[in-house]
């Protein structure tokens, strides 16, 4: 099986490369780990509205934090949109946008654990993934926080994926013959 990490800025055209690489007239399991619209959000339900109506007629959705078990169980090819996504529900879920004494132990333990089944997945997964370390350093710890920790996730997912891509201005640069500089990064 392939797993391949499609990394871009926001509106860079990666969800869109990530879709087409995978076939259309096949089932493929649709992977959101983000927030689940509620109507709190209406920009937010707008945007997933709008791409739910862009996904082809064969793939089905599935909401889910459980990105493990959802990769372990997964019998049709994945698309995983995006870890960046999950990773704003895993702090979440562990209250973790203030320094404790185990967020860093937990989160690492919830990467570990994705970065273990993303490594042994029995299907084809693409993930998107968001790119944001190129930008202007956050002004709040949170969200300083948020930009190591998915710099990190993105480091150690890379370093297990047969394919690496980062998507900018709507371009594809194949980064998987590129060093690996581990996942300290």
């Amino acid at each position: 099986m392939t797993t391949t990490l499609v990394l871009g800025g926001v509106r860079s055209g990666k969800s869109r490369y990530a879709a087409g690489l995978l076939d259309a007239s096949s089932p493929v399991t649709y992977v959101a780990p983000g927030r689940v619209p509620d109507g709190t959000d209406p920009e937010w339900d707008a945007r997933v509205a709008r791409h739910q109506g862009e996904r082809p007629e064969k793939w089905t959705t599935l909401e889910t934090t459980d990105l493990v078990g959802a990769i372990r169980s997964a019998t049709t090819p994945l698309l995983v949109d995006c870890l960046g996504t999950w990773l704003t529900r895993v702090v979440d879920d562990l209250a973790g946008w203030e320094p404790s004494p185990h967020r860093g132990w937990v989160l690492d333990a919830a990467v570990t654990e994705l970065v273990q089944a993303w490594s042994q997945a029995p299907v084809d997964v693409v993930a998107v993934s968001n790119e944001v370390g190129l930008g202007v350093v956050p002004a709040t710890p949170a969200g300083r926080f948020f930009r190591d920790e998915l710099g990190r996730l993105n480091a150690r997912v890379s370093a297990v994926s047969d394919r690496v891509v980062l998507v900018v201005a709507g371009r594809v640069l194949d980064l998987s013959d590129a060093p690996v500089v581990g996942d300290d990064a």
